[in-house]
């Protein structure tokens, strides 16, 4: 978008709401030329000022978005390149203190170039005063929704960007950590975009601008609506009838009629809207579904195995989910359904096995309620680390096993043609897991 005029704060703030009430920032009085004496500071920011119609980089104040009300901060590029100095670091610790005092979300509307050249190391420390007042927001169980504009790039990206529960993203927006003037000569400019940052799981969705209102009011009034109630357990949508064998169980769970994550989930939700990437450059969306919907009139997470083997991204990704939940007191709903974790090469060098650490971490001490259904094939600890201790129930279309009978067959040595046999032996169907303790039958 290099050469494009870019739209303002106000403008930013205007594609999103209707009504803006600026907030008291309180920043402290310039001193001349900054905080460093730098010569002719002033009069760029007196032309900054001109040309822009504002005083600082940052334009904070609260609005209603879709029926929301909420903080936004929004950059104007326009002024220093929407950088970030002293008196920017006033007017963001100001908003964060207005949202945790009334118990609002956070709405940064981004488009800087990173921290203000002319106010030097105390510029650049204003990353740090940022991220306190964004993880004191996170704590207070507030939601922080990202919009990232053009450009995003530097401090502010790596901050209020990045660091944002969910981002959003316009697009062709330039987003990076390096700026177009500081990159590698032979640096990949499409690695630095807005779909780049989708792509490598570090931004959840590219929405056009005609959309951003309702996506943002939609992800805000989700993000909003605490519950102490579990998720209700959703009902089989295949088979209804128990399997006879261990063998039965298998071969339909693994039936290519039997309905997979999206079928529950779009039988489940009214509406939904989903979160992507593990914020570790990677994302598994062919293997696990994970975001929030409306149920019933309430908000529940939920994060759904698609029946293929599960990366670790996906595992990632799903814990992010359950943290995010948690934080926010959500309820979550979990679908578990994979012949288990991918096992290739590549698999354990993007860390299979502490993402998998991770995801039973968050389930275990999740202090909002998580609620599982099993809808397909359970293998092993890589399905078991999405089920939640106490509150899993299956479908008659699924089993959970400590690992495929094939491959456990293979481990006790016994010859192919012994799978069967070793499935009965297992107790894999839903109704020796009840027997056993690993499923409940109450509810649907």
């Amino acid at each position: 978008m290099s050469g494009v005029p870019r739209p303002g704060a106000r403008e930013a703030v205007a594609l999103v709401s209707d009504a803006f009430t600026e907030i008291p920032h309180g920043e402290r009085r310039p001193a001349p030329d900054g905080p460093l004496a730098w010569p002719g500071y002033d009069a760029s920011r007196a032309r900054a000022a001109e040309r822009t119609g504002e005083s600082e980089s940052v334009v904070c104040g609260t609005a209603r978005v879709g029926g929301t009300p909420a903080v936004l901060i929004a950059f104007e590029f326009g002024f220093l390149g929407g950088s970030l100095g002293e008196r920017t670091g006033d007017r963001l610790e100001a908003a964060h203190a207005y949202a945790r005092e009334h118990r609002l979300p956070v709405v940064p509307l981004i488009a800087t170039g990173g921290s203000r050249m002319q106010e030097g190391m105390l510029a650049l420390t204003q990353l740090q005063r940022v991220a306190r007042q964004s993880a004191l927001t996170r704590a207070a169980g507030l939601p922080q929704v990202a919009v990232v504009r053009d450009p995003t790039t530097g401090g502010g990206w790596a901050t209020l960007g990045a660091g944002a529960d969910v981002v959003l993203a316009l697009p062709g927006a330039q987003v990076g950590f390096a700026g177009s003037r500081v990159r590698p000569p032979d640096a990949d400019p499409a690695a630095y975009t807005a779909e780049a940052q989708v792509a490598a799981g570090s931004a959840d969705a590219v929405v056009a601008p005609e959309r951003l209102r309702e996506t943002l009011g939609r992800w805000l009034r989700l993000l909003t609506r605490p519950s102490d109630e579990p998720a209700p357990v959703p009902p089989p949508l295949g088979a209804r009838d128990l399997p006879a064998s261990g063998g039965d169980a298998v071969r339909r769970a693994r039936s290519p009629r039997r309905p997979r994550a999206a079928h529950y989930l779009d039988a489940y939700f009214t509406h939904r809207v989903e979160i992507s990437g593990d914020r570790c450059g990677g994302t598994d969306p062919d293997g696990v579904l994970c975001g929030f919907g409306e149920h019933a009139g309430r908000t529940v997470a939920y994060a759904a195995q698609t029946g293929a083997a599960t990366r670790p991204a996906g595992y990632r990704t799903a814990t992010r989910l359950i943290r995010l939940a948690d934080r926010l007191g959500i309820p979550v709903l979990t679908l578990v359904d994979t012949p288990g974790a991918a096992n290739d090469a590549e698999a354990e060098r993007q860390g299979a096995g502490p993402a998998i650490a991770g995801l039973f971490d968050a389930v275990a001490t999740a202090r909002t309620p998580v609620t599982t259904l099993l809808v397909g094939e359970g293998g092993s600890g890589g399905a078991l680390a999405l089920a939640a201790p106490g509150r899993t129930w299956a479908t008659p279309d699924s089993y959970f096993s400590v690992i495929a009978p094939e491959s456990a067959a293979a481990i006790l040595k016994r010859p192919p043609e012994e799978a069967e046999a070793t499935a009965d032996r297992l107790r894999i169907r839903p109704q020796d897991l009840a027997e056993l303790g690993v499923i409940r039958t109450d509810g649907p």
